[in-house]
């Protein structure tokens, strides 16, 4: 009777676990769409940090870059409203590239927004050969330009595993170790007074710096005789400050921690927050925010001794 029901309970699991595994496979999008929609966003972020860098390089940290388009299934374009240094364009397009693991060939060009005029540029394996391209050295006028890039393929090939049968294998693969651990001979063990729990390791609610703490989770600061509510952008800032006290921190440093994965061009705007913490923690006489001009910026934050 026992070994009946055991068997029963197996075959119950395993109709059970089929069905769950096969629904969820159904629902799942297929894989070639998931690539492309993901090689879509990585490509998105590496011309928008190419850009960035472009604009940086040209003197410009104020303009705000557009969206990537895409022309067709393997054509994205930015727009740059300013001359730039073609000469760093193939390195840094290649550094953004390798940061998002892209690895197809592509085509870059680079076309004037007006006229539509191809003025400039290269193909892939010219670069990966020699480090060098095409019309290296030649000034650019002054204008609007449309950098393209157009990859030979997508996406990396999608798997021909059909995602049913692997869930459904893998509903079998579970019902095998359950029936192997379930027909076991069972050891009598003595029995215990207690049953053992495992203690969770506790995490520290706060950060504490100087005579102020801050809730990163919650994006809460606490001064001395006050509670602050951080917007994201505070919190991100001041935990980077948090985690590197006394230590002068380049603007391009910062800029590239708080900013650079939003894809956001943010001027003048370090300094503006840099302000805002300023003023939040105000109170707090250990702490202070010091700016090294053309560098960037230090917290300082006094030991208890000094205090």
């Amino acid at each position: 009777m026992e070994i009946m029901t055991g068997k029963l309970a197996i075959g119950a699991s395993l109709l059970v676990i089929s069905l769950l595994f096969g629904q969820l496979a159904w629902i799942s999008p297929a894989p070639e769409e998931t690539n492309q929609q993901r090689f879509d966003e990585k490509t998105n972020l590496a011309l928008r940090r190419t850009g960035h860098r472009l604009l940086l390089a040209s003197g410009d940290s104020t303009s705000r870059i557009p969206a990537v388009k895409k022309l067709g299934a393997n054509s994205y374009v930015i727009q740059l409203n300013r001359a730039f240094d073609y000469d760093k364009l193939p390195p840094l397009l290649q550094e953004s590239l390798d940061i998002h693991g892209i690895k197809s060939n592509y085509d870059v060009a680079v076309v004037d927004c007006k006229t539509n005029e191809l003025h400039l540029g290269y193909n892939f394996m010219d670069y990966s050969k020699s480090k060098e391209v095409a019309c290296i050295g030649r000034e650019q006028l002054m204008g609007c330009y449309n950098l393209k890039i157009t990859f030979a393929s997508s996406a990396n090939p999608p798997s021909s595993t059909n995602p049913i049968w692997w869930t459904l294998g893998l509903g079998l693969v579970l019902v095998g170790v359950s029936y192997g651990m379930w027909s076991r001979k069972k050891t009598t063990l003595a029995p215990t007074t207690e049953t053992p729990h495992e203690q969770p390791i506790d995490k520290p609610a706060r950060l504490a710096f100087g005579a102020s703490s801050m809730d990163l989770e919650n994006q809460l600061l606490y001064t001395p005789n006050s509670q602050h509510n951080l917007t994201y952008r505070e919190a991100k800032l001041l935990h980077l400050f948090i985690k590197n006290q006394n230590q002068l921190l380049e603007r391009e440093f910062i800029l590239k921690s708080v900013w650079e994965d939003e894809g956001i061009i943010v001027g003048r705007s370090i300094d503006v927050f840099v302000s805002r913490l300023r003023k939040l923690l105000q109170e707090d006489t250990s702490l202070k925010i010091v700016a090294v001009h053309g560098v960037g910026y230090r917290l300082e934050v006094k030991a208890n001794e000094d205090l």
